[in-house]
C-alpha cells in the first residue's frame, strides 16, 4: 500500500511546476490598469446578468450564469403554477363546488392545503435561488475583474521532491516552497 502511495505521489508531482515568468512588458501593462473595472464589470452584471463576464471576456461563464438563472426562474413558474391550480381547487371545494381538477383523485381537502404548502415553499425556494445566482454573477464578475490585475510574482516556485527517511529509509515524497527574494 505505501509503495502505491508513493508511485502515485511520484508520478503526480513527477515535474517542476514554477510561476509564471513576467517581463517589464507586463508589468507596465499591469499598472496602465483601470482600478475601476471590478466596479464596472458588477455595474454591468447588475444591469444584465452575463454582461460583466463579457466585459472580463470570460465567454465560457455565460451558459453557467443563464442556465443557473434559467433553471431557477423555471422552477420558481412551474410551482407557482402548481400552487394555483391547488389553491384553485381548495378555494372551488371549501365554496361548496365538485368539479375540481382534483375531484377523483384527492379526497380531502387537507390533501389539498398539503399540496398548497408543498409548492408554495418550493416556489419561494425557486425565488431564493433566483436571487442567489443573480447575486453570485455580480460577485463573479467584481472577483474575476480584480483577479485579472493580480500580478504574479516569478519568485515563487514550487518543486515537488522524494527523499529518504532517515530511521527507515523508505522513500517519502513532498512538496517545497522556495521564495526568492
Amino acid at each position: 500500500m505505501n509503495r502505491l502511495v508513493f508511485l502515485l505521489l511520484f508520478t503526480f508531482c513527477w515535474g517542476t511546476i514554477t510561476a509564471q515568468k513576467i517581463t517589464a512588458e507586463d508589468i507596465q501593462k499591469n499598472e496602465n490598469e483601470d482600478p475601476l473595472r471590478p466596479a464596472k464589470a458588477a455595474f454591468y452584471s447588475a444591469v444584465l446578468p452575463g454582461l460583466g463576464q463579457v466585459y472580463n471576456k470570460r465567454y465560457w461563464k455565460l451558459p453557467l450564469v443563464y442556465g443557473g438563472l434559467g433553471a431557477s426562474i423555471y422552477a420558481y413558474d412551474i410551482n407557482n403554477k402548481n400552487y394555483l391550480r391547488y389553491r384553485k381547487a381548495y378555494k372551488r371545494r371549501i365554496s361548496g363546488y365538485t368539479d375540481d381538477e382534483f375531484q377523483g383523485l384527492i379526497a380531502s381537502t387537507d390533501r389539498l392545503i398539503d399540496g398548497q404548502d408543498f409548492y408554495k415553499r418550493n416556489r419561494d425556494r425557486s425565488m431564493l435561488f433566483i436571487l442567489g445566482f443573480y447575486f453570485l454573477n455580480i460577485l463573479d464578475a467584481n472577483i474575476d475583474a480584480h483577479l485579472k490585475q493580480y500580478n504574479v510574482n516569478s519568485d515563487l516556485s514550487v518543486r515537488p521532491f522524494i527523499d529518504v527517511a532517515p530511521i527507515d529509509a523508505s522513500p517519502v515524497a513532498g512538496m517545497r516552497v522556495a521564495l526568492t527574494f
